[in-house]
């Protein structure tokens, strides 16, 4: 059985992600990203979605370091794709954060695609939860125009990269949630910059463009 997630009611949830992050939210974001932890503190009893080594600062480590990329997305974004989007980092909580973009939840193992369809319920947020794998040709549902792409903890092959760079638009970004490696990349886009996650020597959000972004 999974470790147990704390039993954090709101305020306690709210003190500890606003102690976490420099990012102002108000209070709906606040309230749907707590109703997000609640579902995923009842689902992670059987599906471990959150590891043993982030229990005790599972705020700090998935909430507040999703909310890091907020300022990695383009003012004019009104689409993101989340890929492998298991617990819901980081599209959940840049659902929350973002009520104006639409957001698509790309999740291939279906208990977890069930996990987010009843999270986002609660939460009460209208992401599109989608139960497929993100290869060529692309799955039925995404958007013709996909303005930013995220995905955290996860090595998407350069093939499905370039699959979804067919529907970049000269202004759409790739945000990865990584580690010390840089990605695979497929010609067409190039890393733009990499930042740094607070507190963490290793942690890093990486942004990438194509290549006819600056031209």
């Amino acid at each position: 059985m999974a470790a147990e997630l704390p039993d954090l009611d709101l305020d306690a949830f709210r003190a500890r992600l606003l102690a976490a992050t420099d990012v102002a939210l108000d209070d709906p974001a606040v309230r749907a990203l707590h109703a997000h932890y609640q579902e995923l503190r009842r689902w992670n009893r059987s599906l471990s979605l959150v590891g043993p080594a982030a229990i005790d600062d599972v705020v700090e480590r998935h909430y507040a370091e999703a909310l890091e990329g907020l300022a990695l997305i383009p003012s004019t974004a009104e689409t993101l794709v989340d890929i492998g989007s298991g617990a819901g980092f980081p599209g959940v909580v840049l659902a929350a954060a973002l009520p104006h973009l639409e957001v698509f939840l790309v999740e291939p193992r279906e208990r977890r695609w069930a996990f987010l369809r009843s999270a986002c319920r609660r939460a009460g947020l209208p992401c599109r939860c989608l139960n497929a794998r993100v290869e060529r040709p692309l799955p039925e549902g995404l958007p013709i125009r996909i303005d930013v792409v995220t995905f955290r903890a996860l090595k998407l092959p350069p093939e499905a990269l370039a699959a979804l760079a067919t529907r970049f638009s000269a202004a759409s970004r790739v945000l990865i949630w990584a580690g010390e490696a840089d990605p695979d990349l497929p010609p067409g886009l190039e890393m733009d910059r990499a930042r740094s996650l607070a507190g963490s020597r290793h942690r890093r959000i990486l942004e990438l463009r194509s290549v006819a972004a600056g031209d």
